[in-house]
């Protein structure tokens, strides 16, 4: 079963809990919710709890984004199905789930806490939760004030600080306006081989296989591997100034 189908029909069983899981009982009724509760008591803490988290995690904060505009826009709604293989059928499930998450009247902070706190020691799997709502605020072609000072906000929670940010964002702006240095998260003063040994850190953290092996569900792998090119670009462009192979 992919992710999506999980998502609300096999949730039941998987120890979430929190607002999401809270979110999840409300939206499944209440034997959902009481068999998380069940499963959260025997201190169940699966592959299959941390994909569900992290996926109902990117719907209700790309849902509560969408709002931070003043508006959420089809395009926002229909990049988030095709950009994450949304199959047909499960279209009406993660609906539901992306209206409930926009009608909660509680704010982000709550999910984007608790989701920090399950991811906390991977944060490669957070910075790519990061990048998918990165993804989504730039559907419509531009990513508005509003919508830059909530995804600094998530990334605080997260426990990035402004430099990272800073860092993230600039993956996102293109090979032709990022600096290199920045999508790198180094300095220019920085040596040949310490550019090198970062580099190769950088890969060996968002290679999509260790972020999957830590919780991030293969259906956003695509975000994954963007990232990964992004990252590629920068080097390859600060080797070109500095004449190396």
């Amino acid at each position: 079963m992919s992710i999506w189908g999980k998502v609300v029909g096999g949730a039941a069983g998987f120890a979430i809990g929190g607002p999401i899981g809270g979110l999840l009982g409300a939206l499944a009724g209440h034997a959902v919710d009481r068999h998380m509760r069940e499963a959260d008591n025997e201190g169940e803490n699966t592959e299959g709890t941390q994909q569900i988290s992290f996926t109902i995690g990117v719907i209700v904060l790309s849902a509560k984004m969408a709002k931070a505009d003043g508006q959420v826009t089809r395009d926002e709604i229909d990049v988030f199905r095709r950009a994450f293989h949304v199959p047909e059928h499960e279209l009406k499930n993660v609906g539901r789930l992306f209206n409930q998450a926009k009608q909660d009247a509680r704010g982000f902070e709550p999910y984007a806490r608790q989701l920090a706190t399950l991811f906390q020691d991977r944060p490669a799997v957070l910075e790519d939760l990061l990048d998918i709502l990165f993804h989504i605020a730039r559907a419509d072609g531009v990513i508005h004030p509003a919508e830059l000072t909530f995804l600094r906000e998530v990334a605080a929670i997260f426990g990035f600080p402004e430099t990272e940010f800073e860092r993230i964002r600039a993956s996102h702006l293109g090979a032709d306006r990022a600096d290199p240095y920045t999508v790198l998260g180094v300095e220019p003063s920085v040596t040949d081989t310490e550019l090198k040994k970062h580099y190769r850190q950088l890969i060996k953290e968002h290679h999509p296989d260790r972020l999957i092996a830590q919780g991030m569900p293969p259906e956003f792998i695509d975000v994954a591997n963007d990232k990964l090119a992004a990252i590629n670009t920068a080097y390859d462009a600060v080797c070109k100034q500095r004449g190396l192979s």
